[in-house]
């Protein structure tokens, strides 16, 4: 039996449309379907991609605004912020971020099954979690100046870095309840309010800095206790929001939180090991660039691409987000067509933007450099590299929403296990036979560990292709019976999202 209501909230193109009683799209029959279907997907997937986007724009204005003060301190000020920043602080954020990405999943899944109550229950799980974790990465903090002199830092600068390190730790508690509680909000496509509170904390951070550096003139101890504030308002903000309007998924604190979860805690280290994977993949190359001939011109070019490749990279955390929130939602409700027609319709968008800012990028090449340097000789380098910066848009345009699907169907050890392979057995000793022993440089390097982001892309688009949509929704129940702390019915909410 079949039926053709409308989708909740979708276009009036969904009246050419046949679903099934439980909501889920019939199989596409005409040309008029699928693009009814890549319609409806858009809208749904933008609505989610679109705040989450600016959101993360947000959170990486903080960290450009704290370096901006403080560069006009002093150059060893700016360079040690920078490094605590960009080493310590990255390599924490991400690996609390996998650790978090876990949530996605099963946040997900369980908002798509109805089981709304579930999503407190996981937020707690996932926050014991994350303390933790801060507990274990306390020492990179502590010991922050030998590492980075052990990283060959100069001395100077890795004392200041590790001052404005061990400072910064409050930040890194404060990542432990953030994290859960985006993943709670985005699960719910509740991410208007993460926006907001992104754009008014960062207005609030600007004028914190300005008040502690530019008034008291306390320094880089400013710059410390400001990143402290804002990233502990943000905290408060979301905690406040999840208690007082999220009456459906908060119903308090739950001894449920300590059930299952040793399981829980293998998939946020699968999560965290996928994501640390690919950062880490990006880090080593910068570092393998710093000890080549002419390591100025070739570390400047590549940081001047890299940085570049950060602002599209922000779209596209975005929809690595959206997809996930989508994957999940829709196997929660039992729904493997539209779960997989989701994810079609968004790889090509994608693979378009993608496309087009390739386009741009190679048209410009001789001429975006300028807003970066003023050296002609640093210009011509960027200009060199431009052609594999638009390859790796391209590649960076479809890999996160594999990736965003990958967590949200929880697959995240399968990923990394590709991650660790393509990246690091095959993709990083390519380039550094390419860079070094075939002495093409900076080239050669970057060539070769897109060779690597090459083959993880098209390895993950087979996985994509040969996935069984049916089973995944059957693995989302067994996944919800086992954690939810209570049996699960296979029944689904016949209801759309």
């Amino acid at each position: 039996m079949e039926t053709t209501p409308l989708l909740n909230g979708a276009p009036s193109t969904t009246s050419t449309l046949t679903l099934l009683e439980n909501g889920d799209y019939a199989p596409l029959r005409s040309f008029k379907e699928a693009k009814s279907v890549f319609w409806i997907e858009t809208v749904k997937t933008w609505k989610i991609a679109g705040p989450i986007a600016f959101q993360i724009i947000c959170q990486y204005g903080t960290n450009s605004f704290t370096n901006i003060f403080v560069g006009h301190i002093g150059n060893v000020e700016l360079s040690a912020v920078t490094i605590s920043l960009t080493v310590i602080g990255t390599f924490s954020f991400g690996f609390m971020l996998g650790m978090g990405s876990a949530l996605e999943t099963l946040c997900g899944q369980a908002f798509g099954a109805g089981q709304v109550h579930l999503l407190g229950v996981y937020m707690q799980r996932s926050w014991i979690i994350l303390l933790a974790t801060c507990f274990i990465l306390l020492p990179f903090y502590i010991f922050a100046t030998p590492i980075l002199k052990l990283l060959g830092q100069e001395d100077e600068i890795a004392d200041l870095a590790g001052q404005f390190t061990i400072l910064t730790i409050p930040q890194l508690f404060s990542l432990a309840i953030t994290f859960p509680t985006i993943k709670f909000l985005q699960a719910q496509s509740k991410v208007n309010v993460l926006a907001w509170i992104g754009f008014l904390a960062l207005l609030l951070h600007i004028g914190i800095l300005w008040l502690f550096i530019n008034v008291f003139g306390w320094g880089t101890t400013g710059a410390a206790i400001a990143f402290d504030i804002t990233s502990w308002e943000i905290t408060l903000a979301q905690f406040a929001y999840v208690v007082f309007w999220c009456k459906d998924g908060w119903h308090g604190f739950s001894w449920l939180a300590f059930k299952e979860i040793w399981a829980f805690v293998r998939l946020s280290i699968a999560s965290a090991v996928m994501l640390c994977l690919e950062v880490w993949y990006m880090m080593s190359m910068i570092l393998l660039v710093g000890n080549l001939n002419n390591a100025v011109i070739a570390v400047g070019s590549l940081s001047i691409c890299l940085n570049l490749n950060g602002w599209e990279a922000m779209l596209f955390i975005g929809i690595n987000a959206a997809m996930s929130v989508r994957v999940s939602n829709e196997l929660g409700l039992g729904h493997p067509r539209a779960a997989k027609y989701s994810v079609y319709v968004t790889v090509l968008q994608s693979l378009f933007i993608g496309l087009f800012c390739m386009v741009v990028l190679v048209i410009t090449r001789d001429h975006f450099a300028v807003i970066f340097t003023s050296s002609e000789e640093m210009q011509r380098a960027v200009a060199h590299l431009a052609y594999l910066l638009g390859v790796t848009m391209v590649l960076n345009s479809v890999q996160p929403v594999i990736s965003g699907v990958a967590v949200g169907g929880g697959w995240q050890t399968l990923v990394a296990y590709i991650n660790l392979g393509c990246y690091y057995v095959f993709g990083l000793p390519l380039g550094y036979l390419l860079g070094y022993k075939a002495d093409l440089g900076v080239m050669g390097l970057w060539g070769g560990m897109i060779a690597g982001a090459a083959l993880q892309t098209l390895l993950l688009l087979i996985v994509l292709y040969r996935t069984n949509w049916n089973k995944e929704v059957e693995q989302t129940t067994e996944r919800m019976r086992l954690w939810g702390g209570q049996d699960i019915s296979t029944d689904r909410i016949n209801n759309s999202i």
